[in-house]
């Protein structure tokens, strides 16, 4: 597994959501400003993370983004395989989103893999956004 600055922005802005609480609406500016993100890398990461209904929105003067669920409930792993994808070390020992690959062809490599993969899952699945917020 290897993060896209894509999951690392989003990472990055759920924190910065969470840490502002739940009741304000943050503008992009804002985020992108107090983050370091590029603003419109921001928007397009923004809009994916409200499509698959982790942020909420509102438009006009006091518009902006905020988290539509609480921070305890956004695992990290669900952040990074929304962006992302698989969190395998390879697509074959993949749970999600197998595919197969060169390594199959030796037997002995898969349960090495098949538990990195675990341990990386299960510590990404255990940790949220408020426990890093």
């Amino acid at each position: 597994m290897k993060l896209t600055s894509r999951s690392e922005y989003a990472l990055l802005a759920l924190l910065y959501l969470a840490r502002c609480g739940s009741e304000d609406f943050i503008s992009i500016e804002t985020i992108a400003t107090a983050q370091g993100i590029p603003r419109k890398f921001l928007e397009q990461i923004l809009l994916s993370l409200k499509r698959a209904k982790y942020l909420s929105s509102r438009q006009g003067q006091r518009g902006g983004y905020r988290l539509a669920k609480p921070a305890d409930e956004i695992s990290l792993a669900e952040i990074i395989r929304l962006l992302d994808g698989a969190l395998a070390p390879t697509e074959s020992v993949s749970r999600y989103f197998y595919e197969p690959t060169p390594i199959e062809r030796e037997a002995n490599l898969i349960p090495l893999f098949q538990e990195i993969r675990d341990l990386v899952s299960d510590k990404l699945e255990a940790t949220t956004v408020a426990d890093v917020a």
